[in-house]
């Protein structure tokens, strides 16, 4: 497989920090937020997470796209990532199931990258320095300039993209057999965890983020899920009004990343910005209940502030054992738990998909119910 000479491309950080690599997909000029992530497979996942939209993709393991690309692994209809960096890019891929290659895939969706960087150098910087804004260019040659559009980038701190991302109508997905109606608020949700409903008897109604209360409510739901998705939770205020509205149903309620964001604002406590994100496919979170560790999936740079939970209204029910930081609340005024990882995984283990049981079984158990009990 022959294909042409790569052209030269530059990543720019907002500190002044300038690296020169290789063009990989698009030709272009692409920023946002500089964000890694240290799975070592998954990355046609990772791109296509709603999540990462406006963020650049900075891929620790080495060696990317040498198992090609095929549809089945995308999590949303398209690459959500805003540019792609990487240590050692392959146009050849070896994998009978794959549709073709990673590069053309970049090309296809006009998504930038740039190769031939030192991602480890890079990823100590962001640990020392903190979290910051870059712009990837394979057609501005001047430094300063870049630097200075890196500069200018919008912070994701304030910044609403769940709009962004979600869906334009609201679709019915059914299950078979169908036991229960979830309503789904969909902020960016990945396919695999609609995957994990249906396989589960759950017929889901998923809703565009901005949806009217009263449309979900009509639809006469069991419990209700709010979805992961990117940005920052606090400026979403039409999305505080919907999960106080199902809080008021008494139904069930799941959330996940945002979700768990945003169920946890609803309730007073607050989420701040991290000083650096946690992305990858192996982060040991402790069950404070059961005391097991499970291995999750991490995407997120906001997290619920541990000096602002209210242990009245909430409480810990899973810990991140890198950093302490909070990974699950159990609310203690409505009938809802949420956690701050990917339990639905792609990529990732699997030891968290007991959260799904755990929630039909709630819906379950509320629709078991006799009227009035």
């Amino acid at each position: 497989m022959i294909h042409e000479k790569s052209a030269p491309a530059l990543l720019a950080l907002q500190d002044g920090t300038v690296v020169q690599g290789k063009s990989i997909g698009h030709i272009g000029t692409t920023g946002g937020e500089l964000c890694f992530n240290t799975s070592m497979i998954g990355y046609q996942e990772i791109f296509t997470d709603p999540s990462y939209h406006g963020q650049l993709m900075m891929m620790t393991y080495p060696h990317i796209g040498n198992y090609g690309v095929t549809a089945r692994d995308d999590e949303s209809r398209k690459p959500m990532v805003a540019g792609v960096i990487v240590r050692a890019f392959s146009h050849e891929f070896s994998n009978i199931n794959a549709d073709g290659n990673l590069g053309d895939y970049l090309k296809y969706h006009k998504v930038v990258g740039i190769s031939g960087i030192d991602t480890r150098m890079l990823v100590r910087h962001i640990r020392e320095k903190g979290v910051m804004n870059a712009v990837i260019s394979s057609e501005i040659t001047d430094a300063d300039e870049l630097v200075k559009r890196a500069r200018d980038w919008p912070t994701m701190a304030g910044l609403e993209l769940a709009s962004k991302v979600t869906r334009k109508e609201a679709q019915t997905i059914p299950a078979e057999p169908s036991l229960y109606r979830v309503a789904v608020l969909d902020y960016g949700v990945k396919h695999n965890i609609l995957n994990n409903f249906t396989q589960r008897g759950c017929t889901l109604r998923v809703f565009p983020a901005g949806t009217d209360f009263s449309e979900i409510e009509a639809w006469d739901p069991d419990g209700f899920f709010f979805s992961n998705g990117p940005g920052d939770p606090n400026p979403m205020d039409y999305s505080l009004d919907t999960v106080n509205r199902a809080r008021e149903t008494g139904k069930p309620m799941f959330g996940i990343c945002l979700g768990h964001q945003l169920m946890a604002l609803s309730e007073g406590i607050g989420v701040h910005k991290m000083f650096v994100g946690h992305r990858g496919a192996n982060h040991p979170v402790k069950n404070l209940e059961t005391g097991k560790v499970e291995i999750t999936t991490q995407n997120h740079g906001f997290s619920v502030d541990p000096g602002k939970l209210d242990t009245t209204k909430a409480g810990i029910s899973h810990m991140n054992l890198n950093d302490g930081t909070i990974e699950g609340l159990e609310f203690k005024h409505f009938n809802g738990f949420s956690v701050q990882y990917h339990p639905e995984a792609s990529p990732g283990p699997h030891d968290s998909t007991y959260l799904f049981d755990r929630f039909v079984e709630r819906v379950r158990d509320f629709k078991s119910k006799p009227a009035g009990g």
